[in-house]
C-alpha cells in the first residue's frame, strides 16, 4: 500500500505517455479517482491518499499533461515548460482522464468510483460529468468555482494573501499564501521544482482559457450525488460562486443529492490546511454514506 513515486503509465491519444499514482489497498469498498490542479501534481496527495486508504477506499491519481512526472518526461526534463500541457490542451487532459477512469474500471470490476476533483480538476470534472456521467458513481469538487465571468476568478491568485514587507510596503513571500495557512505546506510548494504558479494566463492557450467556462448540463444524471467543498477564503470562487454551482445541479440537472461543506477560514488547497485531519474525516463520513 502507498507509492509516492508514480507506479503505472499509460499512452494518451497524441503518445504522451501519462504516469500515475495507485495507492490501493485488497478488497477496496471504493476507488477514488484524484485530478489534481493547475500547476501541482497528484504525488502532493500522498497524505489524503493514506486516509482513504485507512478508510478502505483505493485511490489513483494521474500527473496531467505537461505536469508533474508526465511533464518531466513529455519536456526531457525542461522545468520552463512544466505546467503546459502542450498538444491537445485541456481536451486532451480530459481525454486522458477518461482513460484512467476506464483503467480502473478494469482493474476494480464492480467496485463505486468517485471522480475528486481539485482546482483546476474539479473545472474538468464538470466538463467530464456533463457528458460522461454515467461512467461516475459519484462527484467530489474542491477548491472550485460556477464556471462563469464574475463568478470565477481568473487573475492573479496569490496577490490578496502575499504578505506586505514592513520596509517596502509592498507584497512579498512565496507567492503559495493563497493555497493554505499552513506555512509548512507553503513552503513546501515554494520548494517543489514541479509547482509553478496557477496561472491559466500564463499556461494555457486563449482558447483552453475559454473552455473553462461552462455550467452544468441538464444531461447529468439526476441521481448522482455530489460533494463540493471549499475554504472560506477560496479566491478561486468563494461561497457566492459554490451556491450557484449548486442550485444549477439541482434546478438545471435536477440532481436530488447535492451537498456543500464550507469550511471556517480555510483556504484553496482544504487537502493542505492546517485542520486537514477534519476535511479527511468529513470526505470519508460522505463517501460512507453515498457510495
Amino acid at each position: 500500500m502507498g507509492h509516492n513515486v508514480p507506479v503505472a503509465q499509460f499512452t494518451d491519444e497524441y503518445g504522451i505517455s501519462i504516469h500515475y499514482y495507485e495507492w490501493t489497498v485488497d478488497s477496496p469498498r471504493g476507488v477514488v479517482q484524484i485530478a489534481h490542479g493547475l500547476g501541482e501534481h497528484a504525488g502532493r496527495y500522498a497524505e489524503l491518499a493514506a486516509a482513504l486508504n485507512s478508510a478502505g477506499y483505493s485511490v489513483y491519481a494521474d500527473d496531467h499533461r505537461g505536469h508533474g512526472q508526465t511533464g518531466l518526461a513529455q519536456y526531457g526534463g525542461d522545468l520552463s515548460k512544466i505546467g503546459r500541457p502542450g498538444p491537445g490542451g485541456l481536451r486532451a487532459i480530459i481525454t486522458g482522464l477518461r482513460q484512467l477512469s476506464a483503467i480502473i474500471r478494469r482493474e476494480n470490476p464492480g467496485v463505486p468510483l468517485t471522480f475528486l476533483g481539485h482546482s483546476l480538476g474539479s473545472l474538468m470534472a464538470q466538463k467530464l460529468i456533463n457528458e460522461h456521467s454515467n461512467d461516475y458513481d459519484a462527484l467530489v469538487l474542491t477548491g472550485t468555482a460556477y464556471r462563469t465571468p464574475g463568478s470565477m476568478f481568473a487573475g492573479d491568485l496569490a496577490k490578496s494573501h502575499r504578505p506586505i514587507d514592513s520596509a517596502t510596503g509592498k507584497r512579498g513571500g512565496t507567492g503559495f499564501e493563497w493555497m493554505t495557512r499552513d506555512e509548512t505546506e507553503q513552503a513546501k510548494a515554494a520548494a517543489d521544482p514541479l509547482i509553478v504558479e496557477a496561472s491559466a494566463l500564463k499556461l494555457l492557450s486563449i482558447p483552453d482559457g475559454l473552455r473553462l467556462f461552462g455550467t452544468p448540463s441538464a444531461a447529468v444524471r439526476s441521481d448522482l450525488p455530489i460533494l463540493i467543498m471549499i475554504g472560506e477564503d477560496d479566491v478561486l470562487g468563494g461561497e457566492e460562486s459554490i451556491k450557484k454551482l449548486a442550485a444549477s445541479y439541482r434546478e438545471k440537472a435536477g440532481v436530488t443529492d447535492v451537498e456543500v461543506v464550507i469550511f471556517a477560514g480555510d483556504r484553496h488547497e482544504i487537502f493542505n490546511e492546517i485542520n486537514r485531519v477534519e476535511v479527511y474525516a468529513r470526505l470519508v463520513r460522505w463517501l460512507d454514506s453515498h457510495v
